[in-house]
């Protein structure tokens, strides 16, 4: 969902290349996705270390993401996105992500 709403916010449409941009829509939108795409790489180091810090460590990098994320989307909105409603959506999907984000970091002590 990040990537197609990067996608249609930026303004440079190679996802790629959005870090080059000087927009800062652009800007957002790579954040937007390189937040996205390290949730789950940080998840799979968690359930792989034997080590109760290392696991502790990668679930304190989620949440600071998912609270990126929410900011990320806050940013869009000031910054005169149209289609709110695109932005609201994956609001909405990180909060219901964060509930089950809580019960499995319990699970990791």
């Amino acid at each position: 969902m990040s990537r197609e709403i990067a996608s249609y916010v930026s303004l440079n449409k190679d996802l790629l290349k959005l870090y080059k941009s000087t927009s800062l829509r652009d800007s957002i939108a790579n954040s937007l996705l390189t937040d996205a795409i390290l949730i789950p790489q940080k998840i799979a180091q968690a359930e792989y270390t034997e080590c109760r810090t290392e696991r502790l460590k990668n679930a304190l990098h989620i949440n600071i993401m998912l609270r990126n994320i929410s900011s990320y989307c806050t940013g869009l909105e000031k910054d005169g996105v149209k289609e709110k409603e695109y932005i609201h959506l994956l609001r909405t999907e990180i909060n219901l992500f964060r509930v089950s984000f809580k019960n499995w970091r319990k699970s990791l002590a």
